[in-house]
């Protein structure tokens, strides 16, 4: 057997040839497309539902939303255990599946029993899932800063309400829209805010509730449309704009009729632009940025997403305002590349140790008996 397949190479020389180039050429393609990380993601498949619950206390978020959650996911197809967190303001559910469970089958799973679990919750809460990332997810840092010196056009200096807007408006769409990219998380900045504060003595005066403020300022912060009009073959689409713009605005939206006098919101409540509460902040030699985290998709290749979300970020960073630039302090590329490097200078030390053992002992048997 061995002879005829000899002969028959031999024979047909130049197919066995272009065999092995063909061989060859699909082994660089494969190694080129092969995804290589610097550390194993042995993560389980898992969907996490998070659920914000402002002002409840941890004993409260137990009861009212995180177990009726655990019972409404529990018996779900595949499940191998459940974990959660309750913690002030926040129910944080863990749905663990068996190995092998195909990860958008388990989210659709789940998502039919959210469903469910809603009409078990208190009003007004909203459980979430979680991005489809794993703990290793975190491919790419970078900061929204502003250069040492730079101001606004009008010549005041940008704050940190300024960079958190940036990032909102400008940089995390443009980086959401990548693939392989899942998530883009934001820590630092204020997000713009408009604060309506009643006042409660004012409120008694004129014999109104916090919740007529807050039915008037949800009822008149909305577009409407009242169709059109023909006129000479063409159509004048007729609307009547009513959202929010600007503080003022606030200030006149009308609450309540008192007799003969419109009692406006500005009337019984202070207005201003504000800033959110926040439990964190990004901070950079002292001087406070805006950090974003990218979440990988889970089975992306870590290099490939790196790569082009460094990219795009340097396309964003110049469209930025002049003195504010999108930094990377973080690429997982560079972990990458490091770690293949050692990889490759540990294997050409072996190799080389091998040939010199190898070489040693050709010496040693050719020498003389």
């Amino acid at each position: 057997m061995l002879a005829q397949i000899i002969h028959f190479s031999i024979r047909h020389r130049w197919l066995v040839l272009l065999a092995v180039l063909g061989l060859a050429a699909l082994g660089v393609y494969s190694f080129s497309r092969l995804p290589i990380d610097a550390v194993p993601d042995i993560t389980n498949v898992q969907v996490q539902i998070n659920t914000e619950a402002p002002g409840y206390s941890p004993l409260e978020i137990e009861q009212r939303v995180t177990f009726p959650i655990e019972t409404a996911v529990a018996g779900v197809p595949a499940l191998d255990y459940t974990r959660s967190i309750s913690r002030y303001g926040l129910s944080q559910v863990t749905v663990i599946f068996k190995d092998g469970t195909d990860i958008y089958f388990a989210r659709q799973r789940i998502a039919e029993r959210l469903q469910e679990a809603r009409g078990l919750l208190p009003e007004g809460l909203e459980p979430t899932m979680g991005p489809i990332a794993t703990g290793l997810g975190e491919i790419f840092m970078y900061l929204v800063k502003t250069k040492p010196g730079a101001k606004k056009a009008d010549g005041t200096p940008y704050t940190a309400t300024d960079l958190r807007e940036f990032q909102d408006w400008i940089v995390l769409p443009q980086l959401r829209n990548i693939e392989g990219v899942t998530e883009v998380n934001t820590i630092g900045g204020f997000e713009r805010q408009f604060h309506v504060t009643p006042s409660p003595e004012r409120l008694l005066a004129f014999g109104l509730t916090l919740q007529d403020v807050m039915d008037a300022l949800a009822l008149n912060n909305t577009n409407a449309g009242a169709g059109y009009i023909e006129r000479s073959g063409e159509q004048y689409l007729i609307r009547v704009p009513g959202q929010i713009e600007e503080a003022e605005a606030i200030r006149h939206i009308i609450v309540a009729k008192h007799e003969s006098a419109i009692i406006r919101v500005g009337d019984v409540a202070d207005v201003g632009e504000g800033q959110e509460l926040r439990t964190g902040a990004a901070t950079l030699d002292g001087q406070e940025v805006v950090l974003g985290t990218v979440l990988m998709l889970i089975g992306a290749n870590s290099r490939e997403v790196s790569q082009r979300v460094a990219s795009r970020l340097d396309q964003v960073s110049k469209s930025l305002p002049e003195g504010v630039v999108a930094a990377p302090v973080y690429d997982r590329t560079v972990l990458v590349d490091r770690t293949i490097a050692t990889a490759e200078k540990k294997i050409f030390l072996k190799a080389r140790f091998s040939l010199s053992q190898f070489y040693f002992s050709c010496s040693a048997m050719s020498g003389p008996h």
